[in-house]
């Protein structure tokens, strides 16, 4: 009887959690980061460049055409079918393909489900106004920088289409400011964006322009990963991102 008491006493023992255990805190996830499509460009100084995003939708079997400028197409949902330079892919959702300055992209879009698809360009302000995907697609624009992206200086650039998650309840990183510019828009999921010491919620849908200049940070105070579009332009070989030593801090 006795030992069966002190067995029943050690399986109670084994079963209780371990106090270090019960304190541990989960570690959070990652910050991931997916390049959807990318180019180097070896001029970005010939001509004023602006930022525009437009959304396009085509029907099933719908045809149509781009040429503007420098560009990435980023598929939302359904999927189109791009003929390019000889090439034809069929871009699902979630993937994109970027086409150059004066090539002509023919689009169109798959069965069964309309397409719906961005477009980010990075124009010339002599052709900010043109249109962008030819009749009949229906073109609706969502965003073009009043004024040219500044501090772009001689030499090669890297452009490229990024899709980066935060995790959930993620705090905000640490000021920081771009090497070139970026236009990010929110895929999914909340964003905490901090600037000057204010912080606005930006929720899917939304659109944000940030220049060299503009020191911020970003977080997710939500239940869900925030996930969003980075459209971005930097100096090759130099980081997208750099960070602002305590005395630059905003």
């Amino acid at each position: 009887m006795l030992s069966m008491t002190r067995a029943l006493l050690l399986l109670g023992a084994m079963a209780l959690p371990a106090p270090g255990a019960a304190q541990t805190t989960p570690t959070p996830s990652a910050i991931t980061r997916t390049v959807i499509a990318a180019t180097t460009l070896p001029i970005v100084v010939d001509a004023p460049l602006h930022f525009k995003a437009v959304s396009v939708i085509l029907q099933p079997g719908e045809k149509s055409s781009v040429s503007e400028a420098d560009g990435i197409l980023y598929q939302m949902s359904g999927s189109t079918e791009v003929f390019l330079d000889g090439e034809t892919k069929m871009l699902n959702t979630g993937e994109g393909r970027f086409v150059a300055n004066g090539k002509t992209a023919a689009l169109t879009a798959g069965t069964g489900a309309p397409s719906t698809f961005l477009h980010f360009f990075l124009v010339s302000a002599a052709d900010l106004g043109r249109p962008a995907e030819t009749p009949p697609a229906p073109v609706k624009e969502l965003y073009r920088t009043v004024q040219p992206i500044p501090d772009l200086k001689p030499g090669i650039y890297e452009l490229n289409l990024t899709r980066v998650t935060f995790p959930a309840q993620m705090p905000s990183n640490p000021p920081h400011h771009r090497s070139g510019a970026a236009l990010y828009f929110i895929i999914s999921g909340t964003g905490a964006n901090t600037v000057d010491g204010k912080t606005e919620t930006r929720g899917p849908g939304s659109l944000i322009y940030e220049p060299h200049t503009l020191v911020h940070q970003w977080g997710n105070p939500g239940n869900e990963p925030l996930v969003f579009l980075a459209f971005n332009i930097n100096p090759e070989g130099v980081a997208a991102v750099l960070s602002v030593a305590p005395a630059e801090k905003q």
